[in-house]
């Protein structure tokens, strides 16, 4: 900047206003401001080889620099630009103002201008992810029966009870989307489950809101609370750092089947088809 502004083609002009306004006793700030100069280095260019004003040589100068130097400190100035307002040594600078704390430097994501760009940053970033999933959402369009049926099937077998040896088998399914019961109770309804063979119940960490819970799941799944099964809690562990918790937590519904040994087994068998069908080598 400094190298700018001597090849400036009204360098004197601007340099005899910068060293008549010195003279007038303004600051070096205020000559800044006046004449439109953004940089120290500038600044020392249009000043050079003037003396500091005589503010600075009175008998009592050093004093009066010492207190200006602490106060532009605080103020957040650098050891450089103090030295140079006050025509001062670095070290005298660094010896008046070291007992201070170091001044915080505003971040430039502090300003309202940075912060009103970063804002619309993640405004852009999220419409984007919005539309894409627009986009995905309009792909699927109207899922056939078959199609319903595959989904549930995989989708017991990753989120529903499988059988262990000497248990009795028996279809469950436990989530805390309500989308994935949602979609579980419409595969129940093509494979003609009855509402009367369903059992629901909630389980939810007994730190939480279980009655809450109760009235969300049962008006989800479209019952009455009382309808409900006896509600299962978790014991809370301290140390566990649990983040599902706040006003948006229901816990888990659990989703049985009476009477569902053989259904568990077809399912079991579906999915192994599933698995061969995929697998299998044309021809």
């Amino acid at each position: 900047m400094a190298h700018s502004v001597s090849k400036h083609p009204d360098f004197e002009a601007l340099r005899g206003q910068a060293i008549e306004l010195r003279r007038a006793g303004l600051s070096r700030r205020q000559i800044r401001d006046r004449l439109g100069i953004h940089s120290n280095d500038a600044l020392d260019r249009l000043l050079e080889d003037e003396p500091p004003p005589d503010r600075t040589r009175r008998p009592n100068a050093r004093d009066d620099r010492r207190s200006g130097a602490r106060e532009l400190r605080l103020q957040g100035w650098t050891y450089d630009r103090i030295r140079a307002e006050l025509g001062c040594s670095k070290s005298s600078v660094s010896l008046w103002v070291r007992d201070l704390p170091f001044p915080e430097r505003p971040r430039h994501t502090d300003t309202r201008a940075a912060r009103r760009g970063l804002e619309r940053a993640v405004e852009s970033r999220n419409a984007a992810r919005e539309e894409l999933k627009a986009e995905a959402y309009a792909e699927i369009g109207p899922v056939t029966p078959r199609e319903l049926f595959l989904v549930g099937i995989g989708l017991y077998w990753s989120e529903g009870a499988k059988a262990k040896p000497g248990s009795n088998r028996r279809v469950i399914f436990m989530n805390s989307d309500p989308r994935m019961i949602t979609v579980f109770l419409a595969w129940l309804d093509l494979l003609d489950v009855k509402a009367a063979q369903r059992r629901f119940s909630v389980h939810i960490h007994e730190s939480a809101d279980a009655q809450g819970a109760e009235a969300y799941w049962a008006h989800h799944v479209g019952i009455e609370v009382d309808d409900l099964l006896k509600t299962s809690l978790k014991k809370h562990n301290p140390k566990t750092n649990r983040t599902n918790v706040g006003a948006g937590y229901y816990g888990c519904l659990r989703v049985a089947v009476l009477q569902s040994a053989d259904l568990h087994r077809r399912i079991e068998g579906w999915w192994y088809g599933i698995v061969g069908g995929a697998t299998r080598q044309p021809g």
